[in-house]
């Protein structure tokens, strides 16, 4: 062996020998959506559901966006259950609200915990992420087959190669707004996608994210097959705002909403945003989450036109519960929810008021 060669590899183990790293391969992007592909009819109700979508953010559809869901799935058959249920409600309530399901199959941690169905299928710290992938592409697509637009957080960006063609909208999350690689990421995608606001309140990194995910890229990613590429991105122009508060309190009211639009505005940024009910815009209480509705439906009716959507976290049955003890259906395993009888009589509300 050339001896220069030689050095390098041995250079490489002790960097892997240092680092504790150890690799598995997983199937690629092509692969698993080979097995699981998205019939010709459910990719052109995606492509639907992504206009409608858009045409909400850019004051073209006066529907209020209503993204309602799970915090995380974690339960494929509840997340069924949960999904046939907003689906009918979605027939009763369409012409006033477009519903899209939150479909969060991967969760961010301040430290350590469960990060998700796509990580941890088997909820039990195994970590089988072939199986995840499967399980989390097979859930999304049954989703999309009971007629629902589905929004997720794209969380970690070799994730979305396997499973974006199945989402009508998506966000970047307050942790990772600021990332470079999701900006680029975003860039490459045909969907709405939302940046929300930093977990300390403030709005600019999401701006300058919206900026940033407009413009064209060139980057190191993957393709199709798991290779490594040189990614070219031609920019996305259907980026917005979602505010969530921060460690400083909510940031929903009217003074925030004439705050935020001006930080849009001024950087020739689309100025309609979504509201996420949750978070610390309800101080993570989940009974809260119709207050902070109910005040957003006020200052659209006094002609803030801002407001173009709702989040919601919302479950089968509230609250939630810890993966250490025995499960009860339909409650969440992350943070705690409404249940769906307040769903449901709060999105009647607002479909009739």
């Amino acid at each position: 062996m050339n001896a220069s060669l030689a050095a390098v590899r041995n250079d490489l183990e002790t960097c892997t020998e240092i680092q504790t790293r150890h690799a598995r391969p997983l199937p690629s992007p092509a692969t698993l959506i080979e097995s699981l592909p998205i019939a010709p009819g459910l990719g052109e109700q995606i492509r639907r559901h992504r206009a409608q979508v858009r045409a909400i953010l850019n004051g073209d559809d006066d529907r209020l966006l209503v993204i309602t869901g799970p915090c995380s799935l974690h339960d494929p058959q509840a997340a069924l259950d949960y999904g046939r249920r907003l689906a009918a409600l979605a027939d009763q309530v369409g012409d006033r609200l477009l519903l899209v399901m939150r479909a969060y199959v991967e969760k961010p941690r301040t430290t350590v915990g469960w990060k998700g169905l796509l990580h941890d299928p088997h909820l039990d710290g195994s970590d089988d992420l072939a199986e995840g992938l499967r399980v989390s592409r097979r859930v999304l697509i049954d989703l999309a087959e009971l007629g629902l637009p589905l929004a997720t957080e794209l969380l970690s960006p070799l994730a979305a190669n396997y499973l974006e063609d199945t989402l009508s909208w998506a966000a970047v999350g307050a942790r990772t707004t600021e990332s470079q690689t999701h900006r680029e990421m975003i860039s490459g995608l045909g969907m709405p996608v939302g940046f929300k606001n930093g977990t300390d309140g403030e709005l600019a990194t999401a701006r300058d994210a919206m900026q940033a995910a407009a413009h064209p890229h060139t980057h190191l990613g993957v393709d199709a097959n798991g290779q490594a590429a040189l990614i070219r991105t031609a920019g996305n122009p259907d980026t917005h705002l979602v505010l969530r508060g921060g460690r400083t309190g909510p940031n929903f009211d009217d003074e925030h909403m004439r705050s935020a639009r001006w930080v849009l505005e001024s950087a020739g940024l689309n100025p309609r945003l979504i509201v996420d009910c949750s978070h610390a815009n309800s101080g993570k209480d989940p009974a809260r989450q119709r207050g902070v509705l109910n005040d957003l439906i006020a200052q659209r009716r006094d002609g803030e036109n801002a407001i173009a959507g709702v989040m919601l976290e919302s479950n089968i049955n509230a609250g939630n519960q810890s993966l250490q003890a025995e499960l009860q259906y339909g409650v969440s395993v992350t943070d705690a929810c409404m249940g769906w009888a307040d769903t449901r009589q709060a999105l009647q509300d607002l479909a009739n008021g």
